[in-house]
């Protein structure tokens, strides 16, 4: 993957659409990698606990998210931290949500 200092958020999005993927790698650098992750309205999130410490930032939609044992409502706006190996899951999804998806270190392959 080139790095580059600019990505347009838009067309990252409808590449991972018309991929058919739920999350679209953009950014990986050593220290650093970032994607976007979107997941449809009444859908299930099917990620697992991650060996990297991860932020979220949501672009836009709304649902609920479990991080440990506590849970939050989340609409856009709102920044979400999740710690190296803690059990995570968004749920109850009534709007379409995509969410911007730093990982520190890069993701695992």
């Amino acid at each position: 993957m080139t790095t580059k200092n600019f990505y347009d958020l838009p067309l990252i999005s409808t590449e991972r659409a018309q991929a058919g993927k739920l999350y679209q790698e953009f950014l990986r650098v050593p220290a650093l990698s970032v994607g976007v992750y979107v997941l449809g309205a009444g859908a299930t999130d099917p990620q697992k606990p991650h060996s990297e410490d991860e932020v979220y930032y949501v672009v836009r939609g709304r649902a609920h998210i479990r991080v440990g044992s506590e849970e939050k409502v989340i609409k856009p706006g709102m920044v979400i931290f999740v710690a190296a190996h803690v059990e995570h899951r968004f749920f109850d999804i009534s709007e379409e949500l995509e969410v911007l998806v730093f990982f520190a270190p890069a993701e695992r392959d």
